[in-house]
């Protein structure tokens, strides 16, 4: 009798439950619940695309924790390493209301929250040397010092392993400043393989932060990072490798939401590394993944399957029959 096959890629973080308002919440907008957290996405779009994806954190022993659990699981990610808070600590929550145009605004309420007290005896019995990858972000570090401390001792067992770290910076101003960050975050992108920044983040993952982005880049790779992917929203993406700068432009899609876009991207980008492609063809997987996050409103619900990807190569206004 054989065992169940190892994870893919194992993603460590909050997921909370998440309130979307269609309008100003003071004035009483309708809502729709759902849940949301970055790692979660990646690993939902990973799953989509045929991946062994896994996430570990903490969820309340709470309804909208079942929520989260219950979400996971019918996406097809593992969560047999996830945690129900034995403190009484609730499950987080954000809230989004949509605002003029496509302005979004987020309220997180996740202080005290049970993904906060995340430890590093929650993460590293999920990490063995049959999985491939470990996705972080720069989210959880914010979240309180345990959880630092728990995305930092999962890096460095992963790369004891040889496990492929993939750390996505993805800074939020609303969690700590800029120098909290990247107090926390130099230490955790020296253990990263694969670094993911917009082009306004660089400078929390660059020794140091005066370097203009072509020498930071060089910088990074020097010190070990063996690639490095700025993101630039509608302007496409870059990776940079020892072998030179690949840059590949955004798909042009009807933008619906932009929440999530950059998860859909690295869902993208680590799906295509799992499969073998080479940098241009990962940064091709990745647009087209982030194409079908904004095209849809939600942060993962948009996300496409394998057999969706091709669906952005049809002529405009194809009926498929």
């Amino acid at each position: 009798m054989t065992g169940t096959p190892p994870l893919d890629v194992v993603t460590v973080g909050e997921t909370m439950a998440a309130l979307r308002a269609t309008g100003p919440v003071r004035l009483g907008a309708p809502m729709q619940l759902s849940v949301a957290g970055a790692e979660a996405n990646v690993a939902i779009g990973l799953a989509r695309l045929g991946h062994r994806a896994g996430w570990v954190g903490r969820v309340g022993d709470d309804e909208f924790g079942a929520l989260v659990l219950r979400t996971l699981r019918a996406e097809q990610v593992d969560v047999s390493h996830a945690r129900l808070d034995p403190d009484g600590r609730p499950t987080g929550l954000l809230a989004r209301e949509d605002r003029i145009a496509d302005l979004v605004s987020v309220a997180y309420y996740r202080t005290g929250s049970a993904g906060s007290a995340l430890r590093a005896s929650d993460v590293l019995p999920a990490l063995n040397p049959g999985v491939r990858v470990l996705h972080l972000t720069g989210i959880t570090p914010a979240l309180s010092a345990d959880a630092a401390e728990a995305v930092r001792a999962a890096a460095a067992r992963a790369r004891e392993l040889g496990i492929t770290v993939c750390l996505d910076v993805n800074y939020r101003a609303r969690l700590w400043s800029p120098a909290a960050a990247r107090t926390a975050l130099l230490p955790l992108a020296r253990l990263a393989d694969v670094l993911v920044a917009s082009a306004d983040e660089l400078h929390l993952v660059s020794e140091d932060p005066s370097l203009p982005e072509p020498d930071a880049l060089t910088a990074l790779l020097a010190q070990g990072r063996r690639e490095v992917v700025l993101t630039r929203g509608g302007d496409g993406a870059s990776a940079t490798t020892i072998h030179g700068t690949v840059d590949t432009p955004a798909r042009k899609v009807p933008v619906v939401d932009v929440v999530g876009a950059g998860d859909a991207f690295v869902a993208g980008y680590l799906s295509g590394l799992l499969d073998g492609l080479d940098v241009e063809g990962r940064l091709q997987r990745a647009a087209a993944t982030g194409a079908f996050a904004v095209a849809t409103r939600g942060d993962w619900e948009g996300l496409p399957t394998r057999r969706d990807l091709s669906l952005l190569d049809q002529p405009a206004g194809t009926t498929l029959r």
